[in-house]
Parts: structure tokens; sequence; C-alpha cells
């Protein structure tokens, strides 16, 4: 399968609440809770496929919470663009989609998972400073329609005082994704996620743990630290010294201590894994991980 980034299909796309725990859980008979902490997965693990066929992906391996990826929603093909698409005319295409799908649209997706047996505990959004107000007023729109009340969002720092506004009218909170590269506007480091914070206290943070390794921070202080502002985590394995994603505990990332720590203070963050190693089957894969957080938390 080919493997791009999140920021790499943003750019091809765009040429430019946790709900209730249980809401939603009728087609498994267990919830992927494990020892009091929620294992769910970022769709994005999941990019081998359209949307239509991830639910039942997620069935597969077993988890019943989901962190939902745009770029499953807003592909090229469903806002009407091909390959050969200009960038400037792709980036309109997806500004009129984001503006004319009707919100039924977003609800017919969440009865999608739910029938699976899964729950959307938030929705990823890219902000970028070429997004309107209109478009930004919209993705809570969306975030509504989908049942959740968080928005995930690997943004620009400058775009945060935009945002705010629209978060506290809608109380639906946005937390930020970071990447390993440490530069200007660029969600990175505590510095980034304190200036967000500082904002509104509807900001808050979607720690990426393995990406916080890879620029050298230390994820188990800062969750120890800020819990109260991180909405979820996306569980992953890198190397330290900006290294490479690796299959999970083969890396340098605290994954057993974090997920432990989740467990033990029993505070209530979805760890969402997600794929990015270079492996087999997705399904596969995906469970491995899956099965890796398993052994963590039930050993004592």
């Amino acid at each position: 399968m080919t493997h791009l980034t999140r920021r790499e299909w943003n750019a091809l796309v765009a040429g430019g609440l946790v709900t209730a725990p249980f809401a939603g859980l009728r087609a498994q008979s267990k919830p992927s809770i494990v020892a009091g902490v929620r294992i769910g997965a970022q769709t994005y693990s999941f990019r081998d496929r359209p949307l239509d066929q991830v639910p039942a992906a997620y069935k597969a391996v077993g988890l019943s919470f989901c962190e939902l990826w745009s770029g499953h929603l807003e592909a090229a093909q469903v806002i009407g663009a091909t390959r050969e698409t200009p960038r400037p005319e792709r980036r309109e295409l997806l500004r009129k989609w984001r503006l004319a799908v009707p919100m039924s649209h977003f609800e017919g997706i969440r009865k999608q998972f739910a029938d699976a047996g899964v729950t959307l505990t938030s929705y990823d959004v890219p902000y970028q400073n070429d997004w309107t107000d209109a478009e930004i007023a919209r993705s809570f729109e969306m975030a509504r329609a989908l049942g959740v009340s968080v928005i995930t969002s690997s943004a620009v720092v400058s775009v945060v005082p935009r945002i705010a506004p629209h978060a506290e009218k809608a109380k639906i909170k946005v937390s930020f994704h970071n990447h390993s590269n440490i530069r200007p506007d660029e969600f990175a480091t505590p510095d980034d996620f304190a200036a967000a914070m500082k904002v509104s206290p509807m900001m808050g943070a979607t720690l990426d743990i393995g990406h916080f390794t890879a620029a050298n921070f230390d994820a188990v202080d800062y969750l120890q630290k800020h819990h109260d502002r991180i909405n979820a985590l996306h569980i992953k394995d890198r190397k330290k010294d900006q290294g490479p994603n690796m299959p999970f505990g083969e890396g340098d990332t605290p994954i057993v201590a974090v997920l432990r720590l989740l467990r033990d203070r029993k505070w209530d963050i979805p760890a969402h894994i997600e794929y990015e190693y270079r492996g087999t089957e997705t399904v596969a894969e995906v469970k491995r991980c899956y099965d890796y957080c398993r052994q963590a938390l039930e050993t004592k």
C-alpha cells in the first residue's frame, strides 16, 4: 500500500466531546475498553480504503472508538476533482463542498459507524490560514452532526484565534495535533500547545506521543502535567531524534507507560492507534497494535 502522511493527503485534497463512552455500541458485544482505558483508532490508519469500508475494518480489529479523519470525507472523487485538477481549482471545489454538503451526510456516516459498533469520539479537521470563516463555522456544524464534542486538528498555530470564538459558541472543544518538525507556526512543542491553550479554555491538545518522542520531548511528563487539557492521544511508535515510525514496541515512544498512566490515574482520554509504519495488511497490523496496547494494560 502507499503510505502518505496526513499532511500529504491534506495537500492532495485541498490543493492548497467525546460522546458518551458506550453510545452506539450495538454491533459489538464488548467495547474496546481495556482496564478502563478506551482504545480506538484514527481512520487515517485505514487510508488504503474508502470510508464506506472503514467501519467493517474497525469491527474486524475489535475496536469500538474512532477519530474520523476528514481526508476520508474530502477525497478528490468526493469533491469532484481528479489528479489533473490544478491546485487552486481543487481548493475551490473543496471549499464549495464544505459549504454545500448537507448535514444529513454526516449523520449517515455516524450511523454507519454506530451500526458496526463504533462510537465517533472526534472529527479531525485540518485548519489552515486559507480557511474562510464560513468554512470554520461549517466544520462545527459537521462535528455536531457527527455527534462529537471534540474537533482534533493538524492546524497552524496562527489560525487559533479565528477558531476559538466558533468553538466557544458551539461548545465544541478543539484539540490540536502535534507533529515532530519544530518550525514556526507548527504544533510540535509544549510551548506551541501552551500558546493555543492561552487563547481559550476550549483549546486543547491531541497529544501524538510518537511525534512528541521523535522531537525529543517527554510524553509521560507532559501527560502528567496537562492531562486536563488533553482530549485525545495518538498512539504510534517512533525513534527519537526525528527517527522513523516503527512497529509498536520497537521504537522509543513510551506507549506502555502512557497507557498505564491512563489506567492507574483513571483519566478518561481516548487512546487512538495511528498506524503509520510500513507493515503488511492494514487490518492485521492495526490488530497487532491493538494487541500490544491490550497486553500493556492487562499486565500489572
